[in-house]
Parts: structure tokens; sequence; C-alpha cells
């Protein structure tokens, strides 16, 4: 474990923690910076340097870290180039386990940055990089709370452990999932990327479905003589948007979720100008709130695509299910996490993050299906759009991964301190 001096008997732990992360705070975000600094544009999801240079700087701090490659073949299948996920288990004693997730993969930084997005520079007090803020920043705010509880000359009871996976963008069945399935983890509570000012208990789910349009091709001189897989396509998007309109009236009882959404990501049609196109594949993207049944939404949207397509003389549909992600649900056992991250949070931050829900999806529910209680908590401003996530110049506040991080770390030790947080009986 990482070396540091103890002291004894401390007079205030919460203070001798923050003391420490204020001390680290350099370090801290030079860490940040090289999480930064590695490209994990997913896709193409080729993340396995990431990972190797994630453990070579949590072996330097003196953690034992596991490296869980997932086999190239389930890789390849799975749509990415490489996939290689770590855990860090820091024993304390007897008693409960608690993980630490975060991804390290992101989306691609597209354009209009005025900052390089794999520099990690500093202006005005944040930093700027594409995953700075989702969710590079909760690597550095989980591993630097860990290195601040091995620091305390005071008695613990259970096990830390730190996972660090590289496929949300792809919905994390490689990453959380496969290590739950093959039984590599077996945590009693778990936490997740998140940011400062709120703690999400409950998350939206997600459908995303491919739609492959087929039709016949024509010269475009004589275009009655073919069918026309664009035209059909854009018969099945209005469609969809149509019904868009109608589940905008459409309301969770979870503060927070808001109403089920609908968008068309991606359309793609045609081989040339002057052929009329005989095949159009668009993906459509469906979130789903808490209180719907993800199998008779895809069963719904299946028939409404089919139904629209039997209008369409000529057309053959195609459709292929990428994700299909169930929302998440406060367990049993959650709550505990939700009192110790808002009592420390008032101390940090001067106010008590709501418990809340998001229209987002994340890998927390994957945890959730397994059984593990989770909530989501880390570095971060009040909103996704204040930090670009997603977007040009996505940025962190430095202020806000200190103080999330003494959160995180305060949270952590009340977890470990008292029993009641329960023995791991998985």
């Amino acid at each position: 474990m990482p070396t540091a001096t103890r002291r004894v008997a401390p007079v205030n732990v919460y203070d001798d923690i923050a003391d420490w992360i204020d001390n680290h705070l350099d370090e801290q975000i030079a860490f940040l910076r090289e999480m930064v600094r590695v490209p994990t544009d997913t896709p193409p999801g080729d993340n396995r340097r990431h990972a190797e240079r994630t453990a070579d700087l949590l072996a330097k701090m003196g953690f034992d870290v596991e490296r869980h490659r997932v086999p190239a073949a389930d890789v390849k299948a799975y749509g990415l180039a490489s996939l290689m996920n770590l855990i860090v288990r820091r024993p304390f004693g007897e008693g409960p386990v608690i993980a630490l997730n975060v991804h390290g993969d992101v989306v691609p930084p597209g354009d209009g940055w005025t900052h390089p997005p794999y520099a990690g520079e500093i202006e005005d007090g944040r930093m700027y990089g594409r995953g700075v803020a989702v969710s590079k920043s909760d690597i550095a705010t989980y591993v630097y709370a860990l290195r601040a509880l091995g620091a305390l000359d005071s008695r613990l009871h259970g096990t830390v452990e730190l996972h660090v996976t590289y496929d949300e963008e792809f919905g994390g069945l490689y990453g959380p999932r496969w290590l739950l399935a093959n039984n590599l983890t077996r945590p009693d509570l778990a936490l997740g990327p998140g940011f400062s000012y709120a703690i999400v208990t409950a998350h939206n789910g997600c459908l995303q479905l491919e739609v492959t349009v087929l039709g016949r091709s024509a010269h475009a001189a004589m275009p009655d003589t073919g069918v026309d897989a664009l035209y059909a396509a854009t018969r099945l998007v209005d469609a969809l948007y149509a019904d868009r309109a109608e589940l905008a009236r459409v309301h969770s009882a979870v503060p927070g979720i808001g109403a089920p959404t609908l968008n068309v990501g991606t359309l793609a049609a045609g081989t040339n100008t002057n052929v009329v196109p005989d095949r159009a594949t668009f993906r459509l993207d469906r979130r789903m709130i808490p209180e719907e049944d993800p199998l008779a939404v895809e069963a719904a949207l299946r028939a409404r695509l089919e139904g629209v397509a039997m209008t369409l003389p000529g057309i053959t549909l195609i459709t292929r299910r990428l994700l299909r992600a169930r929302a998440l649900a406060m367990l049993p056992g959650a709550q505990r996490l939700v009192d110790v991250l808002q009592k420390h949070a008032q101390r940090v931050l001067g106010e008590t993050p709501p418990a809340t829900g998001s229209p987002l999806y994340t890998d927390a529910r994957l945890y959730a299906e397994a059984g593990v209680p989770i909530v989501l908590y880390g570095a971060g401003p009040r909103t996704v759009l204040e930090a670009n996530a997603k977007r040009a110049d996505e940025n962190l506040v430095i202020e806000d991964l200190r103080k999330a991080t003494k959160v995180v770390a305060c949270a952590l030790f009340d977890l470990l301190h008292n029993r009641s947080a329960g023995p791991n009986t998985h």
C-alpha cells in the first residue's frame, strides 16, 4: 500500500483526511492529467493501453493491481478493439466490501475545441480534456480517497475495491457485468461516478436499435423501376418522431428522471447521386423511465416499425438490438450510502446534495442487477451541460475534484468504521 506517515490517535479523523487530500492535490491533478493524456475514444475502443498506464501508475503508488483481460474473440465480437479491466483490493479488516466503479472509456472528441482534448490543460481553475469530467476525474477521486484512508492510523473494518472498466459507452457488458458474472468481485455496496452536487439513486434505461431498410436500386433517370429505401427510412423516422411527441406527455414519478425520449442518431443510405438507394440504415435511442418494462417497450417499438413498413410496398425491414439497459432503482442498503455522502457533503460543500434521478443511463444498473446497492457520486458541477460532457471543451473545476475526494474518503471511513454496514453475504 502507499507509504505515508501515520499519526497516532488523531483528534479529528475527518480533518486528517482533508489535510492529506489537500497536501496531495498537486499529485492528484498530475495523475488526472495522465488519465486524460492517453486517448480512450470508444469507438474504436482500443483502450488496453490506457488500462496498462493506469495500472502502472497505481502500482507505483503501492497498490496491487489485478489486470483482467477480456478474451480477444469476445472483444472483437463485441465491436471493440481491445479491453482489459482493473481491480485493486484494499483490505482494512473483516467487514463489508465496498466497490468504487469508474469507467475510463470516452466518446471521440469531435470538433470545436479551444483546448487540446488530450493535454489536460488548466486555465482559471479548470482542467480541460476529453473525459476529464465523465469520468476520468473519478478515477482520480476514488484513487486518492482510497489513498487518504490508507494513510490513517485508525482501525477500520472491511475492504474497498477499485474497479476501472472500459466499455461504459458500449453498455458495460464486458466491464462490470463481466467482472460480476465471472465472480471476480462480489461487493456489498458500490459507488459509481457522478457529480459533486447531487447523489444519483435512479436513472433511465436505454434501448438502442439498428434498423436496416432494404429496397431495390435503379437509375435515377427511372426511379419508378426501383424501390427507394431512403424514402422508406424517412417515413419510418417520421413515424418515430410523431411518437416522440406522445412520449413527452409521460412523466416518471422519480424526481430528476423526466419523460421517456426517442432520438434517431444516425442515418446512412445510397451508393451514388444518380442511383435510387437500395439500402438505408438508421440507429435510434429510446430512453425508458423506471416505470417502463424494457421488454414491452422493445416489442411495441418493433411492432410500430413493422406496421409502417407494411404500408411501403417492396420494402424489407431488418431490426437489430444494439443495447437494452434496464433502469436503475434504489435497493435496500443504498440509503446508507446516501446518508453518509450527504453528511460529508454538507460539511465540505456547505450544502446537502439531493438524492435524485438522472435521465442518463450508466454501468450502475449492472451492480444493481446483481443485487448490489449502488449510488452515483463524484467530482463535477451541478449539471452535465456545465461540464461540457461529450461536447467540445469538456472541463472540470479543480475545486470540485478536491472537495468530492474529501466527501468520498470520509464517507468510506464511516462505512468501514461502522460495522452496521454489514458483512459480505454474497
